[in-house]
């Protein structure tokens, strides 16, 4: 994609080049007629490129597409990374590369190594300040993910702790490691830690890892974690915390203490490390969106911010209700529906966005989304 030139106005544009921002993309490129472009301030798939080496995918690939089951990790229906990576958990270097052959293959238009500066509505849309100069458009989605958005625990001294998100947290250490947060990312590292011989304390008043009768995965365990921690657990040197929350982290010595209200505290042999979450990570749209209740963008049922219309969410950080949108198998059902809302309203042809439906990839009734497994 060549940059745009500052008088030309998009239909629409991507920001990020993620998952989100790939499916996003090729969505609009199945609207008739339709200009728009995706920018991304690094690589595709990015964030993917710099997950930790041992890091790997939650929700398994299998290419059941021919059969109405489409890889769980796909953002195009005619794609799978089971197919074209060769395997079932990707890492993130081969989910990226995933994402590289998806952009070449359907020759989506991109723009790398570009900073998206600021956002400013104006009477034709928004005026989108890049690394790279202006760019006019009609509408924008916002794809830029979360991992640039780390959260750090509410006390004193989470400086000493080191994020989920750092390779830091993966690498082997031994005696006694201190994991806060107790879902997917802290049992991940948990048990990983326990693998390489360490003696590993879960700390979540919370306690996630009990997720009661619930089927949604994105408020349980995955089944291949569960499966993990039941051998941590069996090991000995594991032990979960759910009866006090972190009041803060202090050096110790040539270790860290970790304060738990109502307990004595733990020590730890190394940094603790922070499995504690992520923000929506809006960047310079933030103040374009309302908040929920819960801090999390407000957003109208096409997912367009409630206070800035033409400006759209897609991604994990995709809320409605009580449903959470942090599996790609959940956020891709949204592509083809922002697309077709801005085709629409441009007065394009987007019946080709049918694959999607076809492929069980589109979803327009949210109310569908919560039916629970009888068993």
């Amino acid at each position: 994609m060549p940059a745009p030139h500052p008088t030309e106005t998009l239909d629409a544009l991507v920001v990020g080049a993620g998952p989100a921002g790939v499916g996003t993309g090729l969505a609009l490129h199945a609207v008739d007629g339709l200009l728009f472009g995706v920018v991304e301030r690094g690589v595709v798939g990015d964030t993917f490129r710099r997950w930790p080496e041992h890091q790997r995918f939650l929700t398994p690939s299998f290419t059941g597409n021919g059969f109405g089951a489409t890889d769980l990790n796909a953002v195009h229906p005619r794609t799978s990374p089971a197919y074209s990576l060769g395997t079932d958990y990707p890492s993130g270097p081969e989910y990226a590369r995933y994402l590289r052959g998806v952009v070449a293959a359907f020759h989506l238009p991109t723009l790398l190594d570009t900073e998206v500066e600021r956002i400013e509505p104006d009477d034709d849309g928004f005026r989108v300040t890049t690394s790279r100069g202006p760019v006019i458009t009609r509408n924008v989605v916002w794809a830029g993910g979360e991992f640039s958005d780390p959260i750090l625990p509410r006390c004193a001294g989470t400086s000493l702790g080191v994020h989920a998100s750092a390779e830091a947290a993966w690498v082997a250490r031994p005696g006694h490691v201190v994991v806060v947060g107790g879902f997917e990312s802290g049992i991940d590292l948990a048990c990983h830690h326990v693998e390489q011989g360490a003696t590993v304390t879960v700390v979540d008043p919370s306690h996630p890892w009990d997720a009661g009768s619930g089927s949604d995965p994105s408020f349980r365990l995955a089944p291949r974690t569960r499966q993990r921690l039941a051998a941590a657990r069996a090991s000995g040197r594991f032990t979960l915390v759910d009866d006090g929350q972190v009041t803060g982290i202090k050096r110790s010595g040539d270790g860290f203490t970790v304060g738990v209200a109502g307990r004595t505290a733990l020590v730890a042999d190394a940094p603790p490390i922070l499995a504690t979450g992520y923000g929506p990570g809006l960047g310079p749209v933030a103040r374009l969106f309302d908040t929920r209740a819960d801090g999390w963008p407000l957003l109208t049922e096409d997912d367009e911010s409630t206070t800035t219309p033409g400006l759209f969410l897609a991604g994990t950080a995709l809320r409605h209700g009580a449903l959470q949108f942090c599996f790609v198998y959940k956020f891709r059902q949204r592509f083809a529906h922002v697309a077709r809302v801005i085709g629409e309203r441009a007065g394009r042809d987007f019946s080709a966005l049918q694959e999607w439906d076809d492929a069980g990839m589109l979803t327009d009734d949210l109310s569908c989304c919560g039916v629970e497994c009888a068993c």
